[in-house]
């Protein structure tokens, strides 16, 4: 995922004839929050949910790693200056972790914490995305519209692919199809990745700004944040159109899936997380957590979503949400 947008705009007095929800009252009472401070700024989130740990990028150049029981802060490992992405393989169990500034990716052991790698990945590496059965790592640039594809294991450059229309934002892998997805925040759409060649070869008209960006795998279904717009964009990812809108109270900059129960998350409340059923397009339900939230992440073994909050350099940890 790229950097979160904080910033939240005025309700829109109007909605569209595609939207396909209204407002429901809050429903935080089944929901459990446990809050662990990582640090200042975190940026990004990923989960292992096969040890259930989750890692947090820090503005400060540090990833901290929440887990447990009782979720808490296991290790806080220093990875370079300027943090901005995460992801995780649960096969390998590593953790990658891109540096905008320096224009790399971190490799780390997700069970030592410790370093096994730098990759150059070019400049402005942020959003990533994590291939699991063949390891591959897809870095995506908020600078040049660059996307560095990176061998997981020996974490050696592979390709350098670049797409019309400048910088990227998040990103979602289809490693079944062989499909990558790719927010272009400048030009409102989602840029398709084809992973066999590599190179690009379609764009998807979406929202204002987009950013973040999450896929269900079975229904072939995006869900892209639009952080210019107060919507989340519905795709059809087999014939890459826009199908819906739903309309949400705040504009949104992270958006997470659900793959069993396909709920859909995403940081589009006015002060806290909006739950959406996948299946019908519809807001079920909204945690109200007193901020505007950034980067969120869920444990698809646990259904646990884990939420940033970059003002005061918590992360939230919701249950039963």
């Amino acid at each position: 995922m790229g950097k979160p947008v904080w910033s939240r705009r005025a309700v829109l007095g109007l909605a569209t004839a595609a939207t396909a929800a209204t407002f429901p009252a809050p429903t935080a009472a089944a929901a459990q929050v446990s809050t662990v401070a990582v640090g200042p700024g975190p940026a990004a989130v990923a989960v292992n949910a096969r040890t259930g740990l989750a890692y947090v990028a820090c503005a400060d150049g540090a990833l901290a790693v929440v887990g447990g029981r009782t979720p808490a802060l296991r290790a806080r490992v220093r990875v370079g200056a300027s943090t901005s992405g995460v992801a995780v393989s649960e096969l390998t169990g590593r953790v990658y972790v891109s540096n905008s500034l320096a224009g790399t990716v971190t490799v780390l052991d997700g069970r030592t914490h410790r370093t096994l790698g730098v990759v150059g990945a070019g400049p402005g590496a942020a959003a990533l995305a994590a291939e699991e059965a063949t390891g591959t790592v897809y870095a995506a640039s908020r600078t040049t519209g660059a996307v560095a594809i990176l061998d997981g294991t020996s974490g050696a450059p592979s390709a350098l692919v670049v797409a019309d229309g400048g910088p990227l934002g998040g990103a979602a892998l289809d490693a079944e199809r062989r499909v990558g997805y790719f927010t272009s925040p400048g030009t409102a759409s989602v840029r398709v990745l084809d992973l066999r060649e590599p190179a690009f070869t379609g764009t998807i008209a979406v929202g204002d700004a987009p950013e973040g960006i999450a896929l269900h795998l079975a229904s072939r279904t995006l869900y892209v944040a639009n952080s210019g717009i107060h919507h989340l964009s519905v795709v059809d990812a087999a014939t890459r159109t826009e199908t819906s809108t739903i309309l949400l109270e705040s504009a949104a900059s992270s958006v997470a899936v659900h793959q069993r129960s396909r709920a859909v998350y995403t940081n589009g409340g006015p002060n806290g997380v909006v739950r959406i059923d996948g299946r019908g397009g519809r807001i079920t339900g909204e945690l109200d957590l007193g901020i505007n939230p950034g980067a969120l992440a869920v444990d698809q073994w646990r259904g646990t979503v884990h939420v940033a909050d970059p003002v005061h350099g918590l992360v939230h940890v919701i249950t039963g949400f």
